[in-house]
């Protein structure tokens, strides 16, 4: 848990256990979802199927994806804000993944090596930008 100390823009870390007496979390956050906004969602569920798979479609101006290990992605109908979003999904191997982004002709590219964590970065047909990112240790894999 992390709390601003005042006057700085430095964070402090400070253990659960450190929490003052009666403290009660307001809520309890579960997951999370991504969403990006794009002007026509028939051309998008067309572009992010191929790469994602089958999604959901909970109402008519959106299409959401759950991934096995958590979190998601929802795509939505919203011209004005189309092309200014972005997000990170985690995968287990980004080699493979670079693989299906070309045998899909999206993006011809190789995965920028780091010591923590490899990435791949795409941009939707919107301009919605959406990195891929395989942590090199479990415990930032979740």
């Amino acid at each position: 848990m992390y709390r601003m100390v005042p006057g700085t823009i430095r964070y402090t870390a400070r253990s659960v256990d450190d929490r003052p007496a009666g403290y009660r979390p307001r809520m309890r956050i579960s997951n999370a979802l991504a969403s990006l906004a794009v002007a026509d969602l028939a051309a998008a569920v067309d572009w992010y199927e191929p790469l994602l798979g089958p999604g959901t479609r909970p109402m008519p101006e959106l299409m959401e994806w759950q991934f096995p290990a958590g979190g998601g992605l929802q795509v939505y109908v919203a011209p004005e804000r189309s092309g200014h979003g972005s997000c990170t999904i985690i995968v287990d191997d980004i080699d493979e993944l670079a693989d299906h982004l070309r045998a899909l002709a999206i993006v011809d590219a190789q995965p920028v090596r780091n010591d923590v964590v490899d990435t791949l970065m795409i941009k939707d047909p919107d301009g919605n930008s959406i990195a891929f990112a395989a942590p090199r240790s479990e415990a930032l894999a979740h």
